[in-house]
């Protein structure tokens, strides 16, 4: 329920971010028709690629392109000039028809399809004489032949039939060219037409050879005037200069709101399947929703409307800390999340994405245990290089190649991996601190021996101080042999008894010449002594502000063990153990709810056995350990803690190993070989 609402309430308030403007800027909110209130000057100097000018110039030179239209068709002219002798055939036949009249003849004539001939040319053509008619018939079809071999277009027509007289020889009679002119007319048609195949082709490609017009608008220049209307070409120079806020619509709002609904979703998935328990820490919940929200708030102030600020941000400072804070499974999958949120801001970017997405996996992946200052510094270079790297392999194609911006842009790129490596050191410190997360960095500065509570009880309690420092080279030996963290075992081992600075010599590694204070107090309060150990523990802890992590070895290193050697007392003092309440000498717990305290509880118990046992040969110290191992593991003290059996086995062969070389058995020496030791001798002491 607690993870639902909260996925619920990151959606409301990324969606929020992503739409809405929250703080002042110089931008204006102006729409096409709107009346400038104030003169508008350019901030800065700018070019930019103006899709106004350019269409408006690819627009012109496609309308500058004339129609296209076929070559002129010789078939046209043949058919035209066998029509006309046809005709001209008919009317010579209509001629020599020596039994009708000329009304008649010139009935025929006026009869004939495709023929229009005022009433007086064929009078006309009916009195010629036949070396006449024969002239002008041959006239006729020579001007056909001549005229329909030019191109004639529909639109040319009316004007081809105008000049056709221009084109009668001159040796004919003004009578005789009239007619000529007028039969000729008749048999003139179009012989070319529009090709619209051709004509889109050609301006298609009178469109792609205008190049994009590049507007430049100099520092101070008055983009819009007080009064002025504004018109496409002043948004968009308003927008070129990041100088325009867009009026927020509901299509703008439902787009982000599924758009955060769906990287949600996302997140959410992929917790549940492979962080399940992720849910379970409020602290840790709480600083992944704080991290996110406050990056994506700063992506919304440096990425949509800017230039080079987008590749400024540190987007690998919030991979680098969650890899550091809450490991490297949510680190990955967050980075993806906010590298989709950066592209989405940038209008669908692919090169802002994969940006923001390339550099901060590299430099996160590079950090992974930030065990080392060198190491921030080391993962900022990474993110630097991959930076620089994904703009090349985005801007290289590009033909027209711009080596000033360029190198704008890895100037960029070097800024935000340092950027990225300063945010991620002071965010590991602060962040580290304030949410009780556990670092290497500060367990490095736990180990150190100058720590006041260290101090304390190397001079308080020396026995316990060199028991921890035993202890903690067993855990950090058998946290490497299976996988654990082996850095947390061994602070963790270091501080695990520090209670016992309380009372120091209620303990018997802190006991000298064998006095044994327990001898003069009875069991039940010894054993109450013993096991408050752990509970001053937890107050010093508190009260030097250990980590919640190293408090767990203090409080869970005994479990629910029971003090068995004054339980053991109270029975025989009693000697009813059914008299003695057991619980009375039990340790609160809980029990090792993790490998690495489970580890402690192991080499604390094989240590304390060893150590008072004496053992005298390695077969020995390995039974002890076996011993104790199965002692815990039968007592379910192991449970909770993740271990295998494999996992034992590696533990118990790594406890063996360091116990034979401290405990190992010595040789006795005659009395006068101390005085003068043999070289082998020396080596065995």
């Amino acid at each position: 329920m607690r993870a639902t609402l909260l996925s619920l309430l990151f959606a409301i308030v990324v969606s929020l971010i992503l739409v809405f403007q929250f703080l002042p800027t110089k931008q204006v909110t102006l729409e096409e028709g709107d009346v400038s209130p104030v003169d508008i000057r350019a901030p800065r100097k700018t070019t930019y690629i103006s899709q106004i000018l350019t269409e408006e110039a690819r627009a012109k030179a496609e309308a500058d392109v004339k129609d296209a239209y076929d070559p002129p068709d010789a078939r046209i002219a043949r058919q035209q000039v066998t029509r006309a002798r046809q005709v001209l055939n008919y009317i010579d036949s209509v001629r020599h028809d020596a039994y009708a009249s000329p009304e008649v003849k010139a009935d025929w004539i006026a009869a004939i399809p495709d023929l229009d001939l005022p009433p007086a040319i064929i009078n006309r053509l009916l009195l010629l004489s036949e070396s006449e008619w024969s002239e002008v018939s041959n006239e006729v079809i020579y001007v056909i032949d001549q005229v329909m071999r030019e191109e004639i277009r529909e639109s040319q027509l009316a004007g081809a039939k105008r000049v056709l007289p221009t084109k009668v020889s001159l040796d004919l009679s003004e009578e005789e060219a009239e007619i000529v002119s007028e039969l000729a007319k008749n048999f003139i048609k179009a012989n070319s037409f529009y090709n619209k195949e051709k004509t889109e082709e050609n301006r298609r490609l009178a469109r792609e050879s205008v190049e994009p017009v590049a507007r430049v608008l100099e520092e101070g220049e008055v983009v819009l005037r007080a009064g002025d209307i504004v018109d496409p070409l002043d948004l968009e120079a308003l927008a070129a200069l990041g100088l325009r806020q867009p009026e927020t619509e509901w299509p703008d709002i439902m787009s982000a709101v599924l758009f955060v609904l769906a990287v949600t979703i996302i997140l959410d998935l992929y917790l549940l399947r492979l962080r399940s328990d992720f849910w379970a820490n409020q602290r840790h919940t709480f600083l992944l929703f704080l991290l996110v929200v406050l990056f994506i708030l700063a992506a919304k102030l440096m990425v949509p409307g800017h230039t080079l600020l987008p590749y400024l941000f540190p987007s690998a400072a919030l991979s680098m800390l969650l890899m550091v804070l809450l490991g490297p499974q949510i680190a990955i999958a967050v980075t993806i999340v906010l590298s989709l949120i950066i592209g989405f801001m940038a209008g669908g970017s692919l090169e802002l994405t994969a940006y923001a997405l390339v550099g901060s996996l590299i430099a996160s992946l590079s950090l992974w245990r930030a065990e080392s200052l060198n190491a921030f510094l080391r993962a900022g270079a990474y993110a630097a290089l991959a930076n620089v790297a994904v703009i090349l392999a985005f801007r290289l194609p590009d033909q027209k190649f711009d080596l000033l911006g360029m190198v704008q842009l890895g100037l960029a790129s070097v800024g935000n991996g340092g950027l990225s490596a300063i945010l991620t050191l002071g965010g590991f410190f602060l962040l580290g601190n304030v949410f009780d997360i556990i670092t290497p960095l500060r367990l490095m500065e736990l180990a150190r021996p100058t720590h006041p509570l260290l101090r304390q009880l190397l001079l308080k309690a020396p026995g316990t101080y060199h028991h921890s420092l035993l202890v903690s080279n067993m855990a950090e030996q058998a946290a490497e042999q299976i996988g654990a963290d082996a850095l947390l075992a061994r602070v963790g081992a270091y501080y695990h008894d520090i209670g016992k600075t309380v009372r120091p010599y209620f303990f018997v590694e802190n006991q000298a010449d064998g006095v044994n204070v327990h001898d003069r107090l009875d069991p039940k309060t010894s054993a109450q002594i013993i096991l408050s150990h752990t509970k001053d523990g937890l107050d010093l802890a508190r009260k030097y502000r250990l980590p919640s992590k190293i408090q767990e070895f203090i409080a869970q290193h005994h479990g629910l063990g029971v003090v068995s050697y004054f339980y053991k007392r109270a029975c025989q003092q009693e000697g009813d153990a059914g008299t003695v309440n057991e619980d009375d000498f039990r340790y609160p717990g809980p029990r090792p709810l993790s490998k690495e305290v489970a580890i402690v509880m192991l080499a604390d118990g094989c240590e304390s056995a060893v150590r008072s046992a004496r053992p005298t040969s390695a077969e020995e110290i390995d039974e002890l350990v076996r011993k104790v191992i199965n002692d815990r593991l039968l007592r379910g003290e192991l449970d909770d803690s993740d271990l295998t059996l494999r996992d034992l086995d590696k533990i118990r062969e790594a406890f063996t190993s360091i116990l034979q070389g401290v405990f190992h058995p010595r040789i006795k020496y005659p009395e006068g070989a101390l005085k003068e030791p043999e070289p082998m001798a020396q080596e065995d002491g």
